[in-house]
């Protein structure tokens, strides 16, 4: 297993289960559990009821009530609350919201006594024929496994690998980038997501996690090589863009870019997904980010991984002795609920919701308003007949086949 996030340790936990040995290679020098905040949503969140894990995930749930839209004064014009009622589908705030960092560490909890862990290593290459796939590691060892996936990422490694040479690169860009980190929280931080915008297609959103942090974040709607070509620059870099692009756009922006400037959990990234037809060959296989990221704006990309993990799992276990039709029906089963949880993401429906213009912001405000006032969200959130990603239930549990005397 090449990645220790999310998807790579769910993968982990069903084959350790069922009985195979399973040895996780993770680039960084200890556990990553780091990151923003993040949520589970439709079958994401029947894959951890079957994990066994949901009320441990429970109990570290963010309280998040909702989402308010903000104007420059911090007066909420609109505010979508979570949806609670425990049918139809999750709101722009989901009933399970948690910290990147404490799913990371429940699932590690969860597969220690069962996993290999292998820290500051990872795959620079493989090789493979029809018995076995052998992996050649950072630190100049190697060894030989019967499969080997690609859990590392968005842009993965072992996914450049599998494609061919001079194949169309696998991302479907929206012209967006992100950046958030961290600040102080203060008194008026409160459980509501504040979301803000400024002219230039520029959003600030605030949401506090604990009682002393707050997360930040930046979005920016831009399409030039520039924007997508900072995000492989030094840090100091990147803080120097997104500090160029913001300075001055209102409401507390000058607090957060004050809060830049020393805080150690900086992220940025271009917002993408990614696209590809390929998701195995021979004995490498992909899953999570690696196969299919569904962006931040999906709502589904943590959910998809859980349940891509659990998927092939499945797969493996129920033909074993048949990898070939196992990744063959790994990939038949996901993919029309990967197809639907990344149609969810509609460019022109983003583009609408951070304006150009202050004209463009003052009419989204004014509609979103009036769409609260009436209960929109809330009545079409509770009278949907299906969560995101569709209304398909889980297939059959992924340890129901047992592989512990198969040799």
């Amino acid at each position: 297993m090449c990645g220790g996030g999310i998807a790579g340790q769910a993968t982990a936990y069903w084959l350790a289960r069922s009985g195979h040995r399973v040895v996780v290679v993770e680039r960084f020098p200890s556990l990553r559990a780091t990151g923003a905040q993040v949520d589970l949503r439709g079958q994401g969140i029947e894959a951890v009821r079957a994990m066994g894990l949901l009320e441990v995930v429970r109990s570290k749930l963010v309280d998040e009530a909702g989402v308010a839209f903000v104007n420059a004064q911090g007066r909420a014009r609109a505010t979508i609350m979570a949806n609670t009622s425990g049918r139809g589908r999750q709101t722009l705030t989901s009933e399970y919201e948690i910290m990147r960092g404490d799913l990371v560490r429940i699932l590690h909890d969860a597969t220690n006594g069962d996993v290999d862990y292998v820290f500051g290593t990872s795959v620079d290459h493989f090789e493979q024929d029809e018995n076995r796939v052998v992996a050649y590691f950072s630190d100049g060892s190697s060894d030989e496994f019967d499969l080997l996936v690609g859990a590392d990422g968005q842009g993965s490694r072992i996914r450049r690998a599998l494609l061919p040479n001079g194949a169309p690169e696998p991302y479907w860009r929206m012209g967006m980038h992100m950046a958030y980190w961290f600040v102080p929280r203060i008194a008026s931080d409160s459980n509501i997501r504040d979301t803000y915008n400024a002219p230039g297609g520029r959003m600030v959103m605030r949401r506090s996690h604990n009682a002393d942090e707050t997360q930040v974040y930046f979005v920016l709607r831009e399409a030039s090589e520039e924007a997508s070509a900072i995000h492989r620059e030094p840090i100091e870099r990147q803080k120097e863009f997104w500090a160029g692009r913001f300075r001055g756009a209102g409401w507390q922006t000058d607090r957060f870019l004050e809060g830049m400037e020393t805080t150690s959990s900086f992220y940025s990234q271009e917002v993408v997904q990614v696209r590809t037809d390929t998701w195995s060959q021979g004995r490498v296989v992909l899953v999570g980010d690696a196969a299919h990221c569904a962006s931040p704006y999906s709502g589904m990309g943590v959910s998809g991984g859980l349940v891509g993990a659990y998927v092939l799992a499945g797969a493996i276990n129920a033909h074993p002795a048949d990898l070939p039709r196992a990744l063959a029906n790994y990939d038949t089963t996901l993919r029309p609920f990967v197809d639907e949880s990344q149609a969810e993401v509609n460019p022109r429906l983003l583009r609408l919701g951070m304006p150009m213009s202050r004209f463009g912001i003052d009419a989204f405000l004014a509609v979103t308003g009036l769409a609260t006032f009436l209960r929109i969200p809330d009545l079409v959130a509770r009278f949907a007949k299906e969560d995101r990603g569709g209304g398909g239930r889980l297939p059959e549990s992924p340890a129901a086949v047992s592989v512990r005397n198969s040799g």
